[in-house]
C-alpha cells in the first residue's frame, strides 16, 4: 500500500479532533468543500488512517 500514496502535506490532529485537510487534497480529488462526506478506515497493518468520499453522494443531495 505503502508505494500507492501520494504525500500531500502534515497537519495536527487539534484538540478538538479534528483534522484539516491540505488544498492539495480539492485540487487532486473530486471534492467540494461544506459537501463531501468522507468514510474512515483503520489499516491496523500499516497503522493508518485511510479516507474515502462517500459514493453516492450525488444521490443524498437530492433527497435534501
Amino acid at each position: 500500500m505503502d508505494k500507492d500514496l501520494i504525500y500531500l502535506d502534515t497537519y495536527v490532529l487539534q484538540k478538538d479532533m479534528r483534522i484539516r485537510l491540505p488544498k492539495s487534497v480539492l485540487k487532486n480529488m473530486k471534492i467540494e468543500k461544506g459537501i463531501t462526506k468522507f468514510q474512515i478506515y483503520y489499516d491496523k497493518i500499516n497503522e493508518s488512517l485511510v479516507l474515502k468520499p462517500e459514493k453516492n453522494e450525488k444521490k443524498q443531495e437530492n433527497l435534501i
